[in-house]
């Protein structure tokens, strides 16, 4: 698997949630952390991270991955491992005092490309360079795409 595919795993697993989102709205759209506040004030994750953006962030992927020549499986590993960044995004975030769906620069990117990409190396054959690169196309490929997804009325801010 080249870099263009993996990338194209990423971007999936991170773009179905919010194209979904747009469809459904707010229907089916529990939040991952079930509103839990932690001792600073703040919900651990926020009300964008929910149940349903996950699975499809994983579905999304593990559909795509078949039409690419690849075990759906490897669409499960990318997808897991992205949602597991975003979230963990999402936790630092929370932490240091930003409102969900705020942009902070280079943390909205790197895990939530960089865990998939280290774990998809079994199905892709990265190399240490490789995953660089699929980090690098993926920083600058969601920052575009945020601003189109924001002009089609899909995000609510661009980055």
């Amino acid at each position: 698997m080249a870099i263009g595919e993996s990338v194209a795993l990423i971007g999936a697993a991170n773009a179905a949630p919010v194209v979904l989102k747009w469809f459904l709205a707010d229907r089916y759209s529990q939040p991952v952390d079930g509103g839990l506040v932690l001792r600073d004030g703040r919900r651990l994750l926020g009300p964008s991270k929910t149940w349903r953006g996950i699975a499809i962030g994983i579905l999304g992927p593990a559909c795509l991955s078949p039409l690419m020549g690849l075990p759906w499986r490897a669409g499960v590993l990318a997808g897991a491992a992205a949602m597991t960044g975003d979230c963990l995004a999402s936790f630092v975030k929370r932490r240091i005092g930003l409102a969900a769906s705020s942009m902070a620069l280079g943390l909205d990117q790197i895990p939530e490309s960089l865990l998939p990409a280290m774990s998809m190396r079994a199905y892709a054959r990265l190399s240490a360079i490789d995953i660089i690169l699929v980090v690098l196309v993926f920083f600058v490929g969601e920052l575009a795409l945020s601003r189109v997804f924001f002009r089609l009325g899909l995000r609510e801010r661009p980055y």
